[in-house]
């Protein structure tokens, strides 16, 4: 499908996928979530093994649009559980359960749900220019599209209280020291250094890679009883794995590895 709000590239197994609303600070609505699951889809279909997520301009995400545009969007409905339970939660849920991993390039500001889509990925690589806002009490709502769970799994009850309550920026060098991003990168930079950690994830073991991640997504929910299993069962499907017997037999020939994700 062509896309209006996001642009897609790509360079050998890594997929870029790009907010493409600067005009608006690429701020959501329910067309940006059906065009980046498309994309997704569509390069999952196509042997993508990374992805990375940023946005265009000045912003990395403003949030959901509050207003509408006269171009096709009216707006938010009424009743906002209702297009939570048909966009933004079905998104989330594809974000975290995808089989491949997930960079995000936050290059500029992410607010409210823009902060939610920054900080789904397995990694995030922020701008130093840029901030985190979780900006909900400020209007009168509360966190959505997996921003509560999110950042207080990141930063535990005190600090995500703090951030949700006050509704203040969280500068790059804040975020870091927090745990909620990666790394910090300069303004110009940002970008390819996301687009280089995607590279290098898109090379390894793609299978273990994808278990790794669901498996860390889980452990945050689970009882050590219950992610010892989960360690076990995955680690049973690792072993039978063309990657780990390729990793074995290089590892007898002293050479490196070529993973094929299989």
């Amino acid at each position: 499908m062509a896309y209006k709000f996001i642009s897609v590239s790509r360079d050998d197994d890594v997929t870029t996928l790009m907010l493409a609303r600067p005009e608006k600070l690429n701020a959501i609505t329910p067309t940006v979530f059906v065009e980046l699951t498309d994309a997704i889809d569509t390069a999952l279909a196509e042997g993508t093994r990374a992805f990375v997520l940023t946005g265009e301009g000045r912003a990395f995400c403003s949030g959901a649009d509050l207003m509408p545009d006269g171009a096709g969007y009216d707006g938010l409905p009424e009743d906002l559980g209702e297009i939570i339970d048909q966009f933004y939660n079905p998104f989330t849920a594809k974000l975290m359960d995808l089989p491949v991993p997930v960079v995000t390039a936050i290059n500029g500001p992410a607010v409210g749900a823009g902060l939610s889509l920054a900080l789904a990925g397995d990694l995030a690589v922020m701008a130093q220019g840029a901030y985190l806002l979780l900006a909900f009490v400020n209007i009168g709502l509360v966190p959505d599209a997996g921003a509560t769970w999110l950042v207080a799994k990141s930063v535990g009850r005190q600090r995500a209280m703090n951030m949700a309550l006050l509704g203040e920026k969280v500068s790059a060098d804040d975020a870091l020291a927090m745990g909620l991003v990666t790394e910090v990168a300069a303004d110009d930079e940002v970008l390819a250094r996301a687009q280089a950690i995607a590279a290098k994830l898109a090379g390894g073991p793609s299978k273990a890679i994808g278990l790794i991640r669901s498996q860390v997504n889980d452990a945050v929910a689970q009882t050590l009883t219950e992610s010892l299993s989960t360690e076990r069962d995955n680690q049973r499907a690792c072993g039978y794995s063309e990657d780990f017997k390729e990793a074995i037999a290089a590892f007898g020939e002293k050479r490196k590895p070529v993973f094929k994700g299989r």
